[in-house]
């Protein structure tokens, strides 16, 4: 099958599964093609079937803000017909879902089929879709598409509810590789690569995120701090965005500037996350919660908020432990007594990483978005021209 790819490149929820997304594809076989204004920063190093096509947008004076989204739709037509995608696969509803439309339409014209899936993941809905100037061409392109998926099952009905779609919409899961994102196996590799970040008695606390307002980096600083009062402890925060500077002083004013390690934005996370103990997820608002299956599958249970999907990645006090945003106290409390009950960290650590493998593994989900890629050319009257590998 050949497949067309768009997302926004950069760091972020829908990017990444994006990205892996086509990896896992091309690795069954498939060829996959990224439609993007950059190369999705995950590519590097594993690229065999694997395509990318820059979107060019040219400044004119006339405009005041290059028009990225007719760039795209025009470039999602002439990949399609040079490269004869069966499908196109957008990320995120704005602008992509409607960019795919356009492309569409332009190649219907010519006689040509090109059905587009779009899948929907968080603030695409909860927030920008949301906007009275997006909601009208959001429903539309949502109503349009050939096929939608949603990462939650929350995500679907929030959709449903806020914008009256009365189309079908497929929940398919957010997913992880589960042979790179795996605990560490060798203790004394572990205890050495720990030692970098940690002295050999300290736990090691961990965030990974954009570190957006909806993520509530403060909350992070503010229950390590609660925490470092009791147990020995290290915070390592992964990523970078407009709250860090926040982060950074609000870490000063607590006096725990020292015991905070700011990595800033890293691209082999995998080998980051199982040298935690803990990882901090306080967000207002997650529709799945990527950062906290990642670090699941890594034998690392999560301190979250009972928020979005969350509920449906981690069950409370089995795999994780789950709060009402802001509850900064009790988040605290309840990683203090992990730490503190080795017995019951560890039973968590287990629970985590079979959840993550039973469920959530890229192996599981991504034959489920093949088969709905087959379901929507078939309804389409139309065959996949190149069928080499075939998930079933």
């Amino acid at each position: 099958m050949r497949i067309g790819i768009t997302c926004y490149p950069t760091y972020g929820g829908s990017g990444v599964v994006a990205t892996e997304l086509g990896i896992e594809l091309a690795a069954m076989g498939h060829e996959v093609h990224f439609i993007s204004y950059s190369q999705p920063f995950r590519l590097s190093g594993r690229d065999e079937g694997i395509y990318y096509h820059e979107v060019p947008v040219s400044s004119y004076p006339l405009f005041e803000f290059p028009p990225y989204d007719l760039a795209l739709a025009s470039r999602m037509a002439e990949v399609a017909e040079f490269c004869g995608l069966d499908l196109l696969h957008v990320h995120y509803a704005i602008p992509h879902s409607v960019s795919a439309l356009l492309a569409r339409q332009m190649l219907a014209a010519r006689g040509r089929k090109l059905p587009f899936v779009t899948t929907l993941h968080g603030t695409d809905i909860t927030l920008v879709g949301l906007d009275r100037s997006y909601l009208p061409i959001t429903r539309f392109a949502i109503q349009e598409s050939d096929g939608v998926t949603s990462i939650s099952n929350y995500l679907k009905e929030k959709t449903v509810q806020d914008f009256d779609v009365t189309r079908g919409i497929e929940v398919i899961p957010n997913f992880v590789n589960c042979n790179v994102y795996a605990p560490i196996t060798d203790e004394a590799a572990r205890a050495c690569a720990r030692r970098k970040l940690a002295a050999p008695d300290e736990a090691i606390l961990m965030h990974l995120s954009n570190f957006r307002p909806v993520k509530r980096v403060l909350d992070v600083v503010k229950v390590f701090a609660e925490v470092a009062k009791e147990v020995p402890a290290q915070l390592v925060l992964v990523g970078d965005g407009p709250d860090r500077s926040s982060a950074e002083w609000l870490a000063h004013d607590l006096q725990i500037h020292d015991r905070i390690h700011f990595m800033g934005k890293q691209e082999r996370v995998n080998e980051l996350l199982p040298l935690a103990d803990l990882m901090l997820m306080p967000s207002e608002l997650e529709s799945f919660g990527l950062a906290a299956l990642e670090a699941m599958a890594c034998k690392v249970p999560t301190i979250a908020t009972r928020v979005g999907g969350v509920p449906e990645l981690i069950e409370d006090g089995v795999s994780g432990l789950l709060y009402p945003v802001g509850n900064v106290g009790d988040m605290a409390a309840g990683a203090i007594g992990l730490l503190k009950d080795r017995t019951r960290l560890e039973a968590m650590r287990e629970a985590a990483r079979k959840t993550a493998r039973e469920s959530f593994c890229s192996s599981l989900v991504v034959p489920q978005y093949v088969r709905y890629y087959e379901q929507v050319l078939e309804e389409q009257g139309l065959v996949a021209k190149d069928q080499r590998s075939v998930a079933s």
